[in-house]
């Protein structure tokens, strides 16, 4: 297993499978997430799953608890993101804003809603990004990461049938001869 990826187990039925495969946040594989799909929260922007076929809600359950208790959020003065429920920030920035100080521009999207965590490891492809630009190169990068695995899975599988083809022809050569 040197040259294969490692294997991690889904959270509902323990079955093993590529990181990719299973569902961010949960960690379930495609046969638990079954007919619910994986969709963005109308306010906070992060992906959740639904959990039933009647209420096909796209606002996530924390969403839906603050929007009982204060009202609908309007817009975040940092991030721009419809979730600033109390204030004038969403939760967010300003958990962001208390950790690591004031916001900063971000290299992609050229808003000041980029938090510096001042650890070089926390930059992604060595860029100072905010949230969505950095779920957005994840994102870019896992279907690169996947679109390579199927490609190098398709030729595996092709140079084992030509080997195995050939194989079969140099039995029936010498089985001839």
């Amino acid at each position: 297993m040197s040259n294969s990826s490692a294997l991690f187990a889904c959270s509902r039925c323990f079955t093993r499978h590529p990181f990719e495969e299973l569902s961010p946040g949960q960690q379930l594989c495609k046969e638990c997430r079954g007919a619910f799909p994986v969709v963005k929260c109308t306010y906070c922007r992060s992906e959740f799953q639904q959990t039933n076929k009647v209420n096909t809600s796209t606002i996530c359950k924390k969403c839906e608890v603050n929007v009982k208790a204060y009202g609908k959020p309007t817009a975040c003065e940092y991030c721009n993101i419809i979730a600033a429920f109390i204030g004038n920030k969403c939760q967010r920035c300003t958990n962001s804003e208390r950790k690591y100080g004031p916001p900063v521009t971000c290299e992609q999207c050229k808003q000041k809603c980029a938090f510096d965590r001042k650890d070089e490891d926390k930059k992604v492809d060595g860029k100072l990004l905010c949230w969505l630009c950095t779920l957005s190169f994840k994102r870019a990068l896992a279907k690169t990461k996947q679109s390579d695995a199927e490609r190098r899975a398709h030729n595996k599988m092709m140079a084992q049938k030509a080997a195995k083809k050939q194989g079969s022809q140099v039995k029936r050569s010498q089985q001839a001869a």
